[in-house]
């Protein structure tokens, strides 16, 4: 037996907290009675529906997707927006984004239908350190770095402990250029720590994800994730350790 929300995510269907959702609004049902209790369990033998469509476990897969901007990670909008499944195409298994990424943020995306997988990296427990590079309108002093590198206080709440690296900056032409490393995945983080200093974020980028980075990647492109690498991000999520992963 297993909770119905896990049996989900393992067919690939979504993540397991998305399909807490599904369950949430009453898309799924067990041998034809609608579920809406959370941690249900269901044994192997049990028929399980999603919107009407029986759940068939799938081939695990796993794609790094160089996200462009403009595009919603999601796998549809009810605003008729672009989503990133318009960048899968190719891709026979229904995958949905690790995450999310903003609409004009650009950059890595996992893009996975292994639900437990999708998990492992989201839960905030596991620290997965995010590179971003931020070009900003506006000057980043080193002590605004190393506030970022204590923590400060977004939304009532301090962040985690950033690594700053500083490119490139310059008083005169008024604008700096970062990467910086976050360990966890609070909605506009990286916008919201330069609002804080009042700099405006001009471009934002997803640069690397643990041990993985996009390499030649171009915007809207993807590759298949070589298993080596999805155990090695399994392993890095596992330890839960707050460093670099190159360490």
């Amino acid at each position: 037996m297993e909770r119905l929300q896990k049996a989900i995510a393992k067919a690939g269907i979504a993540s397991r907290r998305k399909a807490e959702e599904l369950i949430k609004q009453g898309r799924v049902s067990v041998n034809g009675a609608v579920i809406t209790e959370m941690g249900f369990q269901v044994a192997p033998d049990d028929r399980i529906e999603v919107d009407g469509k029986k759940l068939q476990n799938e081939e695990k897969v796993y794609y790094l997707l160089n996200k462009p901007a403009r595009v919603i990670s999601a796998v549809t909008d009810d605003r008729e927006r672009k989503t990133v499944m318009s960048c899968m195409e190719g891709v026979e298994e229904r995958v949905f984004p690790v995450g999310r990424l903003d609409y004009d943020t650009t950059g890595l995306l996992l893009m996975t239908n292994d639900g437990e997988f999708a998990n492992l990296m989201m839960h905030p427990k596991y620290q997965i350190p995010k590179t971003y590079a931020v070009h900003v309108e506006g000057y980043l002093t080193d002590s605004m770095a190393k506030m970022l590198s204590r923590g400060i206080y977004i939304d009532d709440k301090k962040t985690l402990p950033a690594d700053v690296l500083i490119i490139n900056r310059s008083k005169n032409k008024n604008y700096s250029d970062i990467e910086i490393t976050i360990y966890e995945g609070r909605n506009r983080e990286v916008r919201k720590m330069m609002e804080y200093f009042h700099l405006e974020v001009k471009r934002l980028a997803r640069i690397r994800y643990g041990y993985l980075e996009l390499g030649k990647l171009k915007q809207g492109e993807y590759r298949k994730l070589r298993m080596y690498e999805v155990k090695k991000m399994i392993t890095l999520a596992k330890m839960g350790y707050h460093s670099n992963p190159n360490d």
